[in-house]
């Protein structure tokens, strides 16, 4: 982890392009500008363990963060990839004064780190801004509600077409990309094995839904992934 050279307030808001700064007047651009440290960590980083307190909300400028609930014998379960242009533990804003979650750097990430009290601050003064925060929550929310009915009601197809067009959708915006974590992490996003897994993505493979070679896949066939995820 390294906090990255102060910069003055107009470079910080250029290199962090928060989007919420937009409904913010100038002094409280200020406010929020001036409490606000740029890290950088490198690939595997812990960047907050699940029950730390709940200081900060992170703002991701560059990289990708897994999310993650810790599960007792080791076991975890991942709820979210996030990556460029992504809040992440917004949903501890108004919930409690500990995290509820894991988060670690999948690659070297970039993030800014916001401070509670700040956003909490700006959200009494300034209603817009406040309206926008809570859009933010009830969207990740959203996610994860559908995430869970997804994982309890689909079979294994409809699920392995969930985490792909997850990635093609959300993350990359492209049919091309190479999956960033492993195997046993995808495998936690679908709520499988990673044995079931694998030999999923093989049948789609075979199948010619996709091609895959290694972590690269690519979407062969767009209208089979959202049908096999729409019927489950």
């Amino acid at each position: 982890m390294k906090v990255a050279e102060s910069v003055k307030f107009d470079e910080l808001f250029k290199h962090c392009k928060l989007p919420i700064t937009k409904l913010l007047s100038k002094r409280q651009q200020t406010i929020l500008l001036s409490s606000v440290n740029i890290v950088q960590y490198n690939k595997k980083d812990v960047i907050v363990k699940q029950n730390s307190i709940s200081s900060h909300v992170f703002y991701i400028i560059e990289g990708v963060i897994k999310v993650t609930r810790e599960q007792r014998k080791g076991k975890n379960i991942v709820l979210k990839i996030d990556t460029r242009g992504s809040f992440v533990g917004l949903i501890s804003l108004l919930g409690g004064n500990r995290f509820n979650f894991t988060l670690t750097a999948v690659e070297n990430t970039i993030v800014a780190q916001i401070p509670i009290a700040t956003i909490s601050l700006l959200m009494e003064e300034n209603s817009k801004f406040s309206l926008e925060i809570s859009q933010h929550i009830s969207r990740h929310s959203i996610f994860l509600i559908n995430r869970l009915t997804g994982l309890l009601y689909k079979q294994l197809p409809g699920r392995v077409a969930d985490l792909i067009l997850y990635f093609s959708e959300e993350i990359y915006q492209n049919y091309e990309f190479a999956f960033p974590v492993n195997r046993v992490e995808l495998a936690e996003l679908c709520g499988t094995t990673k044995e079931s897994l694998i030999r999923t993505l093989s049948e789609f493979n075979h199948d010619k839904i996709i091609e895959l070679n290694r972590n690269n896949i690519k979407i062969l066939s767009y209208d089979i992934l959202k049908t096999l995820s729409k019927l489950g």
